[in-house]
């Protein structure tokens, strides 16, 4: 597979500090206390308007305002309270090195996404970067995937999707591409399975292993 799709939060970096840290801020907006913050894992992956809506029982109307606190914090701080997946960089350089394309498809905003990549020097890796509009267009994954497979001519036949929410892999398959779901992010064996995962990875190397196939 030539062309490789890589999903951010979960999956190139461990970003829940920060994502945490800005729903909560959101939240406390609508008073709305966070007794468990392992209950904010929810909120990482899927688009957050509409897990504000379905998590914190806000109307699309206040799921707005909460996107609009998200990023108060967001924007400043959270952004930086995040770090890179151990063998990362080592990944992409070897993919890089190798020929492959390498996108990023995120349901975060393409703005924050390339701010992420240019602070860990991750930038140089990839060829495109496919991610949602801050007005929230494009937020869903899947939409997100065929955007990128639009603008850079991905032939799907050759592609792969890496990504560790249920959300990827299912955004992957509306667009006929095959799927990697791993493990160290924030999505379980059973999410990812249950989704249609084609291949499993316990770890970063063996995402490696699956695309060389």
């Amino acid at each position: 597979m030539k062309y490789i799709l890589f999903d951010l939060d979960g999956t190139i970096t461990d970003s829940q500090e920060g994502i945490k840290n800005s729903v909560e801020y959101a939240l406390k907006h609508f008073n709305i206390e966070v007794n468990d913050r392992a209950e904010l894992n929810k909120y990482i992956g899927p688009p957050l308007r509409q897990s504000f809506m379905e998590f914190a029982g806000l109307s699309e109307a206040d799921s707005h305002t909460a996107m609009t606190k998200y990023r108060e914090y967001y924007g400043p701080k959270g952004i930086f309270e995040n770090k890179v997946y151990d063998g990362i960089p080592e990944l992409l350089k070897k993919l890089k090195t190798e020929g492959k394309k390498i996108i990023l498809a995120t349901s975060k905003p393409w703005i924050y996404a390339e701010i992420i990549l240019e602070h860990f020097g991750l930038k140089k890796y990839f060829d495109f970067v496919a991610g949602s509009e801050l007005n929230g267009v494009r937020t869903k994954k899947a939409d997100v995937i065929a955007y990128a497979v639009e603008k850079y001519k991905i032939p799907v036949s050759d592609a792969v999707m890496v990504g560790d929410r249920e959300h990827d892999i299912s955004g992957a398959k509306e667009n006929n591409i095959k799927t990697i779901g791993v493990l160290y992010g924030f999505g379980s064996r059973q999410e990812l399975e249950s989704a249609g995962a084609d291949y499993i990875a316990e770890n970063v190397e063996n995402i490696y292993d699956y695309v060389d196939l």
